[in-house]
């Protein structure tokens, strides 16, 4: 098990690797790597330690099963606005799982918890600013009574001289999203840069951070 977890991830990571050097090249050409959109942190950000915090999130240390819903790869590149990437940042995403539930006590959701998903990881950038999480397509679920938060995935992002990021993360096409307060509060342009697409499995989502 643990072998075939790092083969997928060594494997997702040499897909990223090969979108990336396209990006690349484009940003070049560009000139300037767009910082990208902040957004609310919400009110499930992380309060209970968990003794499994790596970027696996689909398999729990020390429990056999593996957690429900479609398996996906979520991976980029961390840059600073002049396109540069940014090495040993850290990158936090938390999420509910595929019932569309947090592990957070202030979550009344009524939807079951899934005891074999992570619900929150980490991972660090390495020289290349690459990131990787393996997780799940999270679940919608609803924020009042006349609003449903559509499928998305937080990240936080943290790196000594430059501006912490709090953002999140959308699938493209996913219901929801045209109706998402949080996701239309922003600006088209800026809207663009946290939907991605799913394509075979991936996910690419690059985060560039603002220099203190």
């Amino acid at each position: 098990m643990e072998l075939s977890r790092r083969h997928l991830l060594k494997a997702s990571l040499g897909a990223i690797g090969t979108l990336a050097a396209s990006s690349a090249l484009a940003q070049t050409l560009a000139g300037a790597c767009r910082v990208t959109p902040a957004q609310t942190e919400g009110p499930f950000y992380p309060v209970k330690d968990q003794d499994d915090t790596d970027n696996d999130l689909v398999q729990v240390k020390g429990r056999p099963g593996r957690a429900k819903g479609d398996v996906i790869i979520v991976g980029g590149i961390v840059t600073d606005g002049d396109c540069r990437p940014v090495e040993r940042a850290l990158v936090e995403i938390w999420q509910a799982c595929a019932s569309g539930r947090y592990n957070h006590p202030g979550d009344d959701n009524p939807a079951e918890l899934d005891p074999d998903f992570q619900y929150w990881g980490r991972a660090v950038t390495n020289e290349r600013g690459e990131y990787r999480f393996r997780t799940i397509l999270p679940g919608a679920y609803p924020a009042d009574a006349t609003w449903t938060r559509p499928s998305h995935i937080h990240f936080k992002v943290h790196r000594k001289g430059y501006h912490e990021l709090t953002t999140q993360m959308y699938f493209k096409g996913a219901p929801g999203n045209d109706e998402d307060k949080i996701l239309q509060s922003l600006k088209p342009a800026d809207r663009d840069a946290v939907i991605v697409e799913i394509n075979g499995g991936v996910c690419r989502f690059d985060l560039a951070l603002r220099k203190v």
